[in-house]
């Protein structure tokens, strides 16, 4: 049994979860999101739980079993308590500002960046003194919030000789020496 398709997925209050004609529809205070199951795993629901079931033990059956209770997992925790992203912008004169949908980025390039952002997801940038700007990302969807923080961090990856970039918050970004000084 694969460890985490076996595992139940408990429903919070407020959360509706429906199943029918191989589409899992769950609705919650935060939003509504669908997702469409391979015809040969079946899904139950019970007793406030979840429960994703494949029929046979064959390679293919034992990856999608695995993956879609993990998808399902995402779908009821997004709309019941929401995702969240926190970009960090390490550069001089690096900033970010942030109004309605649309993030407007300086990021060392002769122009700047204006990207107009899904209506599922929210964005708040903030910026302090003696410290480096944070983009604030949030949304019930993780598949939409994870590819959109990717392509705004893909405008400016972190480099490894002085750290410059766009990186989540927390992630180590690994350094190198750099040229050696001639003696």
């Amino acid at each position: 049994m694969s460890r985490i398709g076996k595992l139940p997925i408990q429903i919070p209050e407020g959360v509706t979860v429906e199943y029918s004609d191989n589409v899992v529809t769950v609705k919650g205070p935060l939003g509504e999101l669908t997702q469409k199951i391979d015809a040969d795993i079946s899904v139950e629901i019970r007793d406030g739980e979840i429960k994703v079931i494949r029929p046979t033990d064959q390679k293919r059956h034992k990856a999608m079993h695995g993956l879609y209770r993990s998808l399902i997992n995402n779908m009821v925790t997004g709309v019941s308590r929401g995702f969240e992203i926190k970009l960090e912008l390490a550069g001089v004169g690096y900033r970010a500002e942030a109004s309605g949908q649309l993030l407007d980025l300086y990021l060392g390039y002769s122009h700047n960046f204006v990207i107009e952002l899904p209506e599922e997801i929210k964005v708040e940038a903030k910026t302090e003194r003696r410290s480096n700007p944070i983009v604030t990302l949030k949304s019930y969807d993780k598949q939409l919030l994870g590819h959109v923080a990717a392509k705004i961090r893909s405008l400016r990856k972190p480099e490894p000789y002085k750290g410059k970039g766009i990186r989540y918050v927390g992630e180590q970004i690994r350094r190198k020496a750099g040229k050696a000084a001639s003696v």
